[in-house]
């Protein structure tokens, strides 16, 4: 018997399967999607079968395997079928393709050492009427009545008791110890939940979306927030699982998973799996092995998750679909509603994508009726959209006012006297911005980036928020030694100043610096909500998905910070974004008011968020990408060209760009080679490209050749980002 098996190997010109044979007395174990270990270039690696055969086509000499890794497959069917789309879709590796999929546990990878979890129980080794006259004291009688009236009882626990009366009761045998597998996540507690009593359009999203449940449908469910969306998802998912099949539910932050699994666990309990980024590798390694055993129903998690290896799958559901985290940035490139969407096909099973603001794409998708679109236009419970107010701060800067404007401090004040909380946003972390020395002009910036460091004043450093250079800050300027200036602000900076403001007030932040630590998001969501912090503050992780009910206030500081961001997606997020973190305010029986503060109060995109349309805001977002020929109306592909060497680099970005020009067809639009947004990073230049198309059947042979011409160069690096949601 002969196997191919594919090795993780970094080298992407090694992309291949290697032919091995199988010794006789390992061949019965032989199976597509299992691990096995290889001799390879005077090494041992790890590697997946991906196919087995009796017989080689062509006479030549093979090594055999050393061994066989796993018992149970790790890529079934179904996941190397998305490996090989992935590949195909986004032009990386096939090794890639499935390292991404699997946690560190199950990589072809030997450098890993992540073990099972074990506990150690005791059990009755006797009769328990004679175990309990064996015994010579009631410490003795206390742990055998409650490993009787357990079955077992944890060696922990029974040590809490009396360590020298178990090791008595072990070594006269009355008890043994055994192993027992034990998962590492644990859950906080099950809240307590009741099903709830859909409103009309609740409902006919949700019989609409159980009409299709065995065929491949698209749904776009576009509800304004605090439309009750979750608890659609919730009861289609019921049904689902009444049929004996799976789901997953795709959510865009890892902030919104604790208080989103716990919604889920309160309904259905200890059959929900957890998966994202935040986990530990041990946590991961279990979830993904609960999920593998059958032991879950549903999985829920970041774009990871949608690898999940569910079987019978039912449905797939992507909330805050517009979100852009669903979008890699490192390689594989991929965008999980798209893997969403072909896992669905696959299991010709239906998705639904749900937003209140949805992305441009999806909803022109919508309007041709390729997506089904389920609309829920009102609040739960009869609650109203909150009332959004335009504060003009160049003329509050005129009185002094340049972060908190007075209507701001006035109705925060207002809503802490009625026992509400307050949410502020502010979707830039750190204190300063930029420091400049106005008498020489200098500015610290980082020396393996192209941009200016950001000044965190808690551990008085500056910081790159691309590479993470760190230094102190300095009292003085280091070249003329005379004072600093500080410029801009961030989430760090608007704490202290409302600390000063309202010194009776609890406040909290929430940002990439205080989320650090394990567990950090569900800390601070949970402390909120239980209504231990007056204020919440934080970047745009605190504006979607939350739900706060004594929330009545939402100040956003900044509101057209975002809209000067060179990228033609910038109006889409700020409308986006506004809307979300309005939505926050005013979710059950507190009336909602929401305070943007801005320079700009004559912008239409901010006027649309004020009268929070999202109609009027489509048809103008619409007219500007059709004139511009960006989606949905044209397909986008970015390539960076990126080398330490400058000259090198130039010159390798013009030859990419002459190449492109003359392989793919005149309809194809080719802008570039300019500089990247940030020109350097980490000590590497990058030129970007830019394809704008809309058919082109040139267009993937050509990026293929193009990416097999820079396998071998080691001082130049290709870059290719298919749908690239920045450019």
């Amino acid at each position: 018997m002969y196997i191919d098996v594919l090795l993780e190997l970094k080298n992407k010109q090694m992309d291949q399967t290697y032919t091995y044979s199988v010794p006789k007395n390992l061949q019965k174990e032989i199976e597509i999607g299992k691990r096995v270990k290889v001799p390879f270039n005077h090494r041992e690696l790890e590697g997946f079968i991906l196919d087995k055969k009796e017989t080689l086509q062509e006479d030549f000499e093979v090594l055999e395997i050393l061994s066989i890794v796993d018992q149970e497959i790790v890529l079934n069917e179904e996941l190397i079928k998305m490996g090989k789309f992935i590949k195909e879709t986004y032009l990386c590796s096939l090794s890639s393709a499935y390292a991404t999929m699997l946690p560190k546990a199950l990589k072809a990878s030997l450098k890993t050492n992540i073990q099972k979890k074990y506990q150690s129980n005791l059990i009755l080794a006797i009769p328990y009427q004679s175990a309990i006259e064996l015994c010579k004291n009631n410490l003795q009688k206390e742990i055998i009545d409650l490993i009787y009236e357990n079955e077992k009882l944890s060696k922990k626990e029974a040590n809490l008791i009396s360590s020298s009366s178990v090791k008595t009761l072990l070594n006269k045998k009355i008890i043994k110890e055994e192993q027992e597998e034990v998962y590492r996540l644990q859950s906080t507690g099950i809240l307590e939940d009741e099903k709830k009593f859909l409103n009309e359009e609740q409902q006919k999203a949700k019989d609409t979306i159980l009409k299709s449940l065995n065929k491949n449908e698209q749904f776009l469910l576009y509800g304004v927030t605090g439309s009750g969306k979750t608890e659609v998802y919730m009861q289609v998912i019921d049904e689902v699982i009444k049929k004996k099949k799976t789901a997953i539910v795709l959510v865009p932050e890892i902030s919104l998973t604790p208080q989103f699994v716990a919604n889920f666990k309160a309904r259905f309990e200890e059959r929900v799996a957890v998966l994202h980024s935040g986990l530990s590798d041990g946590e991961r390694y279990d979830e993904w092995r609960k999920i593998a055993r059958n032991e879950v129903d549903i999985v829920i998690g970041a774009r990871s998750a949608i690898f999940a290896p569910l079987k019978n799958l039912g449905i797939i559901i992507v909330d805050e679909e517009h979100s852009e985290t669903y979008k890699q940035e490192n390689t594989p490139r991929y965008n999980a509603i798209d893997v969403a969407e072909y896992r669905a096909k696959l299991n010709q099973i239906p998705i639904v994508l749900g937003s209140a603001t949805p992305s441009l794409e999806r909803m022109a998708k919508s309007t041709k009726n390729l997506y089904t679109r389920l609309e829920l236009k009102k609040r739960v419970n009869h609650a109203l959209l909150p009332i959004v107010t335009m504060v003009d701060m160049a003329s509050e800067a005129k009185k002094g006012n340049f972060i908190l404007s007075e209507r701001l401090k006035l109705e925060i004040e207002s809503a802490v006297s009625r026992k509400e909380q307050v949410i502020l946003l502010l979707n830039r972390r750190g204190y300063s911005t930029t420091i400049t020395c106005s008498n020489c002009g200098f500015t610290y910036k980082c020396p393996n980036c192209d941009i200016t460091l950001t000044y965190h004043k808690t551990k008085n450093n500056l910081r790159c928020h691309y590479c993470g250079y760190t230094i102190l800050k300095k009292d003085k300027c280091p070249k003329c030694h005379e004072e600093l200036n500080f410029y801009g602000y961030g989430t760090e900076k608007l704490e202290s100043l409302i600390k000063e403001e309202f010194p009776d007030l609890k406040v909290l932040r929430m940002d990439a610096d205080t989320t650090r630590k394990k567990n950090s998001y569900e800390t601070i969501i949970n402390k909120f909500k239980n209504q231990d912090y007056d204020i919440l503050l934080g970047t745009q992780m605190i504006s979607k998905g939350h739900d706060f009910p004594r929330v009545s206030l939402v100040g956003i500081i900044n509101a057209d910070a975002s809209l000067n961001i060179p990228d033609f997606r910038s109006g889409e997020r700020t409308f986006s974004l506004l809307c979300q973190a309005s939505g926050r305010a005013g979710r059950k029986d507190t009336i909602g008011n929401v305070i943007m503060q801005t320079y700009n109060p004559n912008n239409f995109i901010l006027k649309c968020v004020e009268e929070q349309n999202y109609e009027k805001f489509y048809n103008y977002e619409m007219q500007i990408r059709k004139k511009l020929k960006y989606p949905p109306f044209y397909y986008l592909i970015s390539l960076k060209v990126a080398s330490k060497d400058y000259d090198l680099c130039s010159k390798e970005a013009s030859k990419v760009c002459t190449y492109l020009k003359q392989n793919l067809s005149e309809e194809t639009i080719v802008l570039g080679p300019t500089t990247a947004s940030v020109f350097k990073m980490n000590n590497v230049y990058r030129f970007g490209i830019i394809l704008k198309y809309r058919f082109d059947d040139k267009l993937m042979p050509t990026l293929k050749e193009l990416d097999k011409m820079f396998i071998f160069n080691n001082k130049v690096n290709l870059e290719i980002d298919i749908h690239p949601t920045k450019i």
